[in-house]
């Protein structure tokens, strides 16, 4: 059941997974997504960002042969030349090795600034601004300006003194207090010269690490129906494996960006051969997320017509706009109790595996482009090469394709 055509979409976000990856190799990334090398080298050298040449450049016809004096100065030339450029690489390495340390703290562009400040003797302003991509009129702006930073942070220092206090128990502070209570209980009492603003608290506060206690946000992705929609439960909790193209169980995830926005991913996954045979990533939950889903799930089958699609009750799955959709592709909805995770646990378990997986214990994605990047590349290493226990230990696409190979033999 190995798909042969690919949507322009699928290509470029190829390419792109390629070319994002460093130190990749075409045969590891045509493997995961589950195309030929020459298929993914193909389009690497039609959408890529740029066409490299191999070999040296071919003689120009006609050209008068070069004498052996000339080939001895052009030789020379070029020995000289790729001295200056091994001393030149060698002097930049030198300097990044160094620069690696400064890097890693806090604001990354300040730390350049203050690595070139370090080194200027060593290796003079113009080569490391250089070499760290720092604008130099950038660096000494910076220069100029650091007795202003050092009064400000000495300042800050004698605000985090306060705070502290203000959440130290035995001094008769709260240290459940996040930034609004700090702030308040700082400028009680005080003249309005001497009060301090809540975003500079709260700024002080990140840099100390002096959080308040609080709840582990949570993103709701699951809101009740008002349309009154009801489906059955055909599933019944009856998540085993069989023929593929029969049942199908989808849910809506929440994906973490650093900067505290998040997008949503909607599966559409095939219980006979656990398969995810339809997803989509958006940046909002819209009827139109899960809609996209179940399309793509036809695209990947060809039809979708007398399969049974299980979900929970939220209002998406119960909109006119996708019972409407589900009756033209002739799909049968089933839905779960409400409130019952259990009714649809594969699909969670779907969802916590990717968390788990790409997450790595960090809190959240870096951006959005890397979300898209590495959920593409999982989501078809998961049907292409990852193993699942319920089917035997080999992968969905796998268990497919000697299904099918054993029905066929059978007939």
């Amino acid at each position: 059941m190995a798909r042969k055509n690919y949507t322009d979409e699928f290509r470029q976000r190829a390419v792109d997974l390629y070319e994002s990856t460093p130190g990749a190799a075409l045969k590891a990334i045509a493997g995961d997504l589950g195309i030929s090398r020459g298929a993914l080298k193909e389009w690497v050298d039609k959408l890529g960002s740029g066409a490299t040449t191999d070999g040296p450049t071919p003689p120009v016809a006609g050209a008068r042969p070069e004498s052996q004096g000339a080939r001895i100065v052009r030789l020379e030339a070029e020995l000289a030349a790729s001295k200056a450029e091994r001393t030149k690489l060698e002097t930049e390495r030198d300097i990044l090795r160094q620069a690696a340390k400064y890097f890693g703290r806090g604001d990354e562009l300040v730390n350049r600034f203050q690595f070139v400040e370090d080194h200027k003797d060593a290796y003079g302003v113009k080569r490391l601004c250089e070499v760290i991509e720092i604008a130099r009129s950038s660096f000494y702006a910076w220069l100029a300006a650091a007795p202003g930073r050092e009064a400000r942070a000495a300042a800050d220092q004698a605000l985090a003194a306060r705070i502290r206090r203000v959440q130290d128990p035995e001094q008769g502070g709260d240290r459940a207090y996040g930034a609004p209570r700090v702030t308040a209980d700082l400028n009680e009492g005080v003249a309005a010269a001497e009060r301090v603003n809540h975003k500079r608290v709260a700024r002080v506060m990140g840099e100390h690490q002096f959080a308040g206690i609080r709840l582990r946000r949570r993103v709701k992705t699951t809101i009740p129906d008002q349309s009154g929609h009801r489906f059955p439960d055909l599933i019944e909790r009856d998540f085993s494996v069989g023929e593929p193209g029969r049942r199908y169980v989808g849910d809506i995830t929440y994906l973490p960006i650093a900067d505290g926005s998040n997008l949503y991913l909607a599966t559409c996954i095939d219980l006979g051969s656990r398969k995810l045979t339809g997803w989509q990533i958006a940046a909002h939950m819209r009827t139109e997320l899960v809609e996209d889903t179940l399309r793509a799930a036809v695209r990947e089958r060809g039809s979708l017509a007398g399969a049974v699609f299980h979900s929970d009750h939220g209002s998406v799955y119960t909109s006119k706009a996708y019972v409407n959709l589900c009756k033209r592709l002739k799909v049968i909805q089933s839905m779960g109790a409400v409130g019952s995770s259990a009714d649809n646990s594969l699909a969670e378990s779907f969802n916590a595996a990717l968390k788990r997986e790409l997450l790595e214990g960090r809190p959240a994605f870096g951006d959005q482009a890397t979300t898209y990047r590495s959920v593409f590349r999982w989501a078809n290493r998961y049907n292409t090469r990852r193993r699942h226990s319920a089917i035997g230990n080999i992968s969905p696409n796998a268990y497919e394709a000697a299904l099918s190979a054993t029905l066929a033999e059978a007939a």
